[in-house]
């Protein structure tokens, strides 16, 4: 027998060769990865921006700065797109790795998220109209029909939902600070978007305050989140 000739395992068979590396394949994920960091550093301090921008609530307020208002709705609303990104991408890494669970809560999240986006599309679209004709009716509860009543319910229950299932989430695997941020950021501030807002009335400043209290948390939250799955090694399952 030729010196040569591949040696041979017990069973009398070749080893099995070791499989193809293909270009592109040891790293398949970056891409989703560095949108998920992208959107999550702007889509969160974004979000704060605008929520730090927000005019007076009053009517005669909304009234006399109607575009005003309008524009930085659209912004935050912009922002909450951005967060949806976000999470759909975070969806997409770990959706062979999460249990159902794990998916259930980021898809509440999501939806919760997107839920706000079209409360803030509403509120900056609805806003601006009624308080031209109306203006004492704007933010109270005389303004609010069927129609309205069911985006600000779905809104106000999913979306602080979502983020609370979200930070057990993550802190199951390891991101306590992340998560304690988006859950507290993220109910703090849709308390102060309506709990509040109703509760203390369209003149106080109290909404503002703690709306930017929830939001600052959230805000930075978002930028954990961004650089947590952002990196090559994601969280372990």
């Amino acid at each position: 027998m030729s010196a040569h000739r591949p040696a041979r395992d017990d069973a009398g068979t070749m080893p099995p060769p070791h499989p193809l590396r293909h270009a592109g394949t040891e790293d398949d994920t970056r891409y989703v990865r560095m949108a998920v960091k992208l959107t999550a550093m702007i889509g969160g301090p974004f979000f704060l921006l605008t929520v730090i921008l927000h005019p007076a609530r009053d009517g005669h307020d909304i009234a006399a700065g109607a575009q005003w208002y309008a524009f930085t709705h659209s912004m935050e609303a912009i922002s909450l797109l951005v967060q949806a990104t976000c999470l759909a991408g975070v969806l997409a890494l770990v959706m062979n790795r999460f249990g159902s669970r794990g998916l259930t809560t980021l898809y509440t999240a999501l939806v919760g998220t997107m839920l706000w986006f079209g409360l803030i599309v509403f509120d900056g679209g609805h806003n601006p109209v009624t308080a031209k004709y109306a203006p004492d009716l704007v933010h109270t509860s005389k303004d609010i029909d069927i129609e309205g009543g069911i985006i600000v319910l779905a809104a106000n229950i999913v979306f602080p939902l979502g983020y609370v299932l979200l930070a057990l989430l993550l802190n199951r695997y390891g991101q306590r600070w992340t998560g304690l941020l988006l859950g507290f950021g993220g109910v703090v501030y849709a308390i102060g978007g309506t709990v509040s807002l109703f509760g203390f009335g369209p003149h106080s400043m109290i909404t503002s305050v703690i709306e930017i209290i929830g939001a600052a948390p959230y805000a930075l939250g978002y930028v954990l989140l961004g650089r947590t799955f952002g990196q090559a090694r994601r969280l372990s399952t």
